[in-house]
């Protein structure tokens, strides 16, 4: 008698990390199926509130929404990889713990892919080799159609070398007030004027004034150049490329 309860209470202790808890049942490739396509529905679902609610473009928040897709497809096949079983979670836990950016991920799908990769890794080691093979296929269907999604709302881009030149020194006498001689004409070329160094020359007789600008659409430098140097109390006006103002 005594025997028979030591025996049930052998049985009933499990070591949950010597002894993982089975699933109730296993999974098959159509139940992963749907249970990948519910997690993309649902991080869909997710991002498109992020997206309806914030104030940015479809292109400024294409990459957040794309990382929040992938991450809950990835954590669905995370969910089947763990299962009941309490070591493996443990596992998951290291696992993720050695993952770390020593630089700062420009691209928050890297991110994304980053955990794809450790995620397949433990289906690999843990024999769940259908949730892996399933899940693959699914994972990079929905980043190509994030990407493509992304890309359709971004704005073409018009490059011009008008476009990087934003950096302008005007030299004017000390007695020259810059908001009535300078800013009419700067606001009539350019947006973004911002006046960013002020420096004494000529023994300070003269001032050089740094602005930081961008041309308006159709304006040309040349033309904001002749009507600075025509305004009264300018002494002398230099143009600078970006790269030049950056060297």
């Amino acid at each position: 008698m005594a025997k028979g309860a030591g025996e049930a209470k052998q049985a009933g202790d499990s070591n949950p990390f010597t002894d993982p808890i089975p699933d109730a049942r296993p999974l098959e490739w159509d139940d992963i199926v749907l249970r990948l396509s519910f997690a993309a529905a649902f991080g869909t679902a997710a991002g498109l509130s992020y997206y309806l609610t914030q104030k940015k473009s479809r292109s400024e928040s294409a990459s957040f929404v794309a990382t929040m897709v992938l991450l809950a497809v990835l954590l669905g096949m995370v969910s089947m990889v763990i299962g009941s079983n309490i070591a493996r979670a443990f596992a998951l836990v290291g696992a993720l713990s050695i993952v770390r950016f020593r630089s700062v991920v420009e691209d928050t799908r890297d991110t994304a892919f980053v955990i794809f990769a450790v995620v397949v890794g433990m289906a690999a080691g843990a024999g769940a080799y259908l949730v892996a093979v399933v899940g693959i296929p699914i994972v990079g269907l929905v980043a190509w159609m994030l990407s493509v999604w992304g890309r359709s709302g971004a704005k073409p881009s018009v490059s011009s070398p008008v476009a990087r030149a934003t950096s302008i020194i005007v030299r004017v006498g000390t007695g020259v007030d810059p908001a009535t001689g300078l800013q009419p004409v700067l606001a009539k070329h350019a947006t973004e004027i911002e006046m960013v160094a002020v420096a004494t020359v000529r023994q300070g007789t003269a001032l050089d004034l740094t602005y930081t600008l961008r041309l308006n659409d159709g304006a040309a430098a040349l033309a904001l150049i002749g009507e600075l140097n025509r305004t009264e109390g300018v002494q002398g006006v230099e143009w600078k490329s970006e790269a030049e103002r950056r060297a």
